[in-house]
């Protein structure tokens, strides 16, 4: 053969003359080969490492699943285009007023027959509270319609992806037409995202951690609606970082002054010396939507970070 002339490409993918090993060990030669080979392929170490779930979840893997469980909803922002985002936290358990009505109504006929029921009466006082509250799930509509609404370039509505509060600010931004980000938990009970995320942008992570850490990595604020022990956790965890300057300093905004003065006494820590002045001043309280966003606005532009184009100071929604 003349080397000296230059040798087609080869296929990519296919030979002319199969390899020794695209074949098994012929019968001939060994009997068994069938029941030896199965024997070989079907037990788990020979699975491949990245398709062996028992494997993945092991305690030494856990290394390896903090890592994809990090990767993949980095990728997955960066190629939706999501730079920044406007973090809405609340409860789960908070009612559309519609719903809290009908619950209220329904409540206070059971209550109407049997008045002398302690559950019963529970119930309707229950109700009564979630009717009042439920007005926030309107607010937080509002501030997803106006950050959807605003069109800066690179930043989406982001919350935990479930019902109640993380709902309305996902359906409002859904509603203005704007992308919409949703990161759910792995929980031991079956759970579902609600409907308003982006498809594409709703992610689901194992790791708690790995969830709040894409929580703040591209927050430029932070919306709190009335929630329970998840939005503690999540808004006290932002005030420590800001506190400690782990994280740069962003808004946060407590939305329904009166609820949050009853579930968290910032008074009370500043004058046991628990907190300094300046810790006071991490957060502020706002009623509505507008007062919320506007607020928002506002800090970043005395902060030197706009969010808004200079040409589009006068076109804030």
């Amino acid at each position: 053969m003349n080397h000296r002339r230059h040798c087609p490409p080869p296929p990519p993918h296919k030979r002319r003359t199969p390899l020794p090993w695209e074949h098994p060990k012929a019968h001939a030669e060994e009997p068994q080969v069938d029941e030896r080979l199965r024997a070989i392929m079907q037990h788990p170490s020979y699975r491949e490492a990245d398709s062996d779930t028992a494997f993945l979840h092991e305690d030494a893997a856990r290394g390896v699943r903090l890592q994809v469980d990090y990767l993949k909803a980095e990728l997955v922002l960066a190629a939706h285009g999501i730079e920044r985002t406007v973090l809405v936290y609340g409860s789960t358990r908070l009612r559309e007023p519609e719903t809290a009505k009908r619950e209220l109504a329904s409540a206070r006929e059971a209550a109407g027959s049997r008045p002398d029921d302690p559950a019963t009466v529970r119930a309707l006082q229950l109700a009564e509270r979630r009717e009042a509250l439920s007005r926030y799930y309107e607010v937080g509509r509002e501030v997803g319609q106006r950050v959807g609404l605003a069109g800066i370039p690179g930043l989406a509505i982001l919350t935990g992806g479930g019902p109640g509060a993380m709902e309305s600010a996902n359906r409002g931004a859904c509603e203005a037409g704007a992308q919409t980000v949703g990161l759910n938990i792995a929980l031991p009970r079956e759970q579902y995202p609600n409907p308003y995320v982006t498809p594409g942008l709703c992610m689901q992570f194992h790791y708690f951690a790995m969830r709040k850490l894409h929580f703040m990595k591209r927050a430029v604020a932070i919306v709190a609606l009335p929630g329970g022990y998840g939005t503690l956790d999540e808004v006290f965890g932002a005030l420590t970082l800001i506190q400690t300057r782990k994280s740069a300093p962003i808004p946060i905004v407590l939305v329904g002054e009166d609820y949050w003065r009853r579930v968290f006494d910032v008074d009370f820590l500043l004058e046991s010396g628990s907190i300094d002045e300046e810790d006071r001043d991490l957060f502020w309280y706002a009623e509505t939507a507008e007062e919320a966003w506007q607020g928002i606005l506002d800090w970043h532009e005395r902060n030197g970070s706009p969010l808004l184009p200079s040409t589009a100071t006068d076109a804030r929604p």
